[in-house]
């Protein structure tokens, strides 16, 4: 309803009109027995006077007179003002219409004129009231475009004011959030960036100095120039490695990543990869082995994305347990789904630390540590297992207990997924 007026101003000139010169007629008529004549003459002077104001209110509204004003404390006190000086105009001149007595008139008078200088001092504190909360609005606003994203402003009232300052506290706390997801995107591209960099110089230097040793003959024997050569070997496959990791990460980040879903046994995924690891596993000492419940086959999954994520989390599992400990992988099903764990007895991660384990670039200090067998992870791994997971519309997850271990999960659909 305010909104159709507010679009019908001359609906409001109507209402302005006719309201005032309503109310007028009828406490003349209850309150007074004027002739008929009288009534007539004051009808026909209310008309010309309230058509007179109502065309003067609706010029300011069409001329928009009180935007010139640069204080809104000063338009408000100007509104009241004209209101006064409207009201005291209409009735002095109905009082002289009416041959009221001049001592009466003058009374009247003097008596409208109080009423006016106390109207216009009860509404410059309102207004006062309203241009302070604004003031109010204004500063937290200047705060906020100076990158203060704590500023906040106290809400009082329940009116439109109260709400725009709802509405600014809102606004804060979406820009707070955004600067501090900003921040912490930046601080992951430095660290991204420091550990590349890092990842790349360490294998490179490493063939450089044993191909520069051959070379220049201070290796020369068979057994060392085997040695390194071997050792070369390794680093080209951990830099291959890393450059894989990071494209298939770039995929998942902008959402291009393709999967070829189809009908595939996860028994035989799992069993693929206990069989590739378990030379590792014996090689460390630790014990590999795997449970599938009979109901677990065919599913409808991309057979090598899963196949990386199954290889990603067991050599995680290996490469964390200590010689004597078990890695156990275990599956079967839960109503609509299929879910694997990965446990490992032997290791322990901080409760602090496990929502981070799968966020892109999140790599601790032990991802990046060299192992027994000189393999060294990329610290990618877990998050591309976390995409590759997702992509299926699954999830993955961490739980950890000092005394008992370590358990990565995730669980698949029994449905295709819809993207």
């Amino acid at each position: 309803m305010e909104q159709r007026l507010s679009r019908n101003p001359f609906i409001i000139f109507l209402i302005v009109l006719v309201i005032p010169i309503s109310g007028a007629l009828f406490s003349e008529l209850v309150m007074f027995d004027l002739p008929g004549n009288e009534v007539q003459d004051l009808l026909a002077f209310m008309t010309v006077t309230g058509l007179t104001s109502s065309l003067l209110s609706y010029a300011f509204y069409r001329l928009g007179i009180l935007e010139w004003f640069r204080s809104l404390r000063w338009a408000i006190w100007m509104v009241i003002a004209l209101l006064v000086l409207m009201i005291f105009l209409n009735v002095w001149v109905i009082a002289r219409f009416t041959f009221i007595q001049s001592h009466y008139l003058t009374l009247t008078s003097v008596l409208l004129v109080f009423a006016g200088l106390s109207a216009l001092t009860i509404g410059f504190f309102a207004s006062k009231t309203m241009t302070d909360r604004l003031s109010k609005l204004s500063d937290a606003t200047h705060s906020l475009a100076g990158s203060d994203f704590t500023t906040r402003l106290k809400i009082s009232g329940n009116d439109e004011i109260a709400q725009l300052a709802d509405t600014f506290n809102a606004m804060a706390q979406n820009l707070q959030e955004v600067e501090e997801q900003k921040r912490q995107l930046e601080q992951t591209r430095r660290d991204l960036t420091a550990w590349v960099s890092h990842d790349l110089r360490t294998p490179l230097t490493s063939i450089r100095v044993m191909i520069e040793a051959m070379l220049d003959g201070v290796v020369k024997d068979d057994e060392t120039v085997h040695r390194y050569l071997d050792n070369s070997r390794v680093e080209i496959e951990h830099l291959s490695g890393l450059i894989d990791d990071l494209f298939e990460l770039a995929q998942l980040d902008v959402g291009h990543l393709r999967i070829n879903i189809q009908r595939a046994s996860i028994r035989d995924l799992i069993s693929d990869t206990i069989g590739s690891m378990r030379l590792k596993a014996e090689h460390r000492g630790i014990e590999l082995k795997g449970e599938v419940s009979d109901e677990v086959d065919m599913i409808l999954m991309a057979p090598d994305k899963i196949q990386r994520v199954l290889s990603n989390l067991v050599d995680n599992a290996i490469k964390y347990a200590a010689s004597g400990e078990q890695v156990a992988l275990r599956a079967w099903r839960i109503d609509d789904e299929i879910r694997i764990d990965i446990h490992n007895s032997g290791s322990y991660i901080p409760e602090d630390v496990l929502p981070r384990l799968f966020e892109s670039f999140y790599r601790g200090e032990g991802s990046r540590k060299r192992s027994d067998d000189g393999a060294r992870g990329t610290g990618l791994g877990l998050a591309i297992a976390r995409g590759f997971i997702e992509a299926h519309s699954g999830r993955i997850w961490a739980s950890s207990v000092e005394s008992k271990g370590t358990t990565f999960s995730f669980s698949l659909p029994q449905v295709r997924p819809a993207d």
